[in-house]
């Protein structure tokens, strides 16, 4: 897959950094990094020697958005529904990793790398980043979720400024409209981000975890599956799965405790 040459993932003391690596196009995604992106984020969920993902750009770039040669190719049937349904899918499963997902914004913050940048829990962004939603501009839409993950997370009206009205926002104005947690001085982005995911790696892992999931509930990110899931938890953990388990095994009805005698 083409893609991997683009994106790299390094891990070490419980931190993984996913990296994008197409600097010669300011690592402007297109299909095949996002099926990239896409697989490594179902190794990350698996692998438990990470416990916070960082999120960053190669060189002098986060992520310029969707490369505009890549989707403009596209017919709209095939626009509609693999550019941005695909793209909307790896979005999502990147939003809703059981990690925190910490981006370091170390260069412009753009279109579909504004909607990348809005799937982290927490962004600290370079004093010299720009964050912007020019796809009207283009007589396109945001669509990976920059109208709709991006209002629930921001506010509506700063996306009005950015995707209707087409305003740039400076580092200190997306501090302030809540697109960035932080400001930085250029160059040290990344290094913030090792700092504080080392801090969020001495809170219990167990509750970290599941108090993402809650807050991504809470904000309609994946209500359903959050629900499935710590009910699967709860069930996984309980005597009658080992009954029912045992009893399915040894081919005898389930002994649940005389329920109904």
């Amino acid at each position: 897959m083409t893609g991997w040459q683009h994106l790299s993932l390094e891990a070490g003391g419980g931190i993984g950094v996913l990296r994008l690596t197409r600097e010669d196009k300011r690592n402007a995604l297109d299909a095949a990094m996002m099926e990239a992106l896409a697989d490594l984020c179902r190794q990350v969920e698996r692998r438990e020697d990470i416990g916070v993902l960082i999120l960053t750009g190669s060189g002098r770039s986060f992520c310029a958005g969707g490369d505009i040669a890549a989707w403009s190719a596209e017919g709209p049937a095939a626009f509609g529904r693999h550019w941005v349904r695909d793209g909307h899918a790896v979005l999502d499963r990147l939003a809703r990793l059981r990690q925190p997902v910490i981006a370091a914004l170390n260069g412009p913050v753009l279109g579909g790398g504004l909607e990348l940048a809005a799937c982290a829990d927490y962004r600290i962004a370079e004093d010299h980043v720009r964050f912007g939603q020019p796809e009207t501009g283009l007589g396109i839409i945001a669509g990976w979720s920059g109208t709709q993950r991006a209002v629930r997370r921001f506010g509506a009206q700063v996306v009005r400024r950015m995707a209707l009205f087409g305003e740039v926002l400076s580092a200190e104005e997306a501090l302030h409209a809540g697109l960035a947690d932080r400001v930085v001085p250029q160059g040290e982005s990344l290094g913030a981000a090792r700092d504080l995911a080392q801090a969020l790696l001495k809170r219990g892992p167990l509750a970290t975890e599941l108090t993402k999931m809650l807050i991504n509930a809470a904000e309609g990110e994946e209500r359903e599956r959050v629900l499935d899931s710590l009910a699967g938890r709860i069930a996984a953990a309980s005597e009658e799965l080992q009954e029912g388990v045992a009893a399915f095994r040894e081919k005898r009805p389930p002994d649940f405790g005389g329920r109904g005698e």
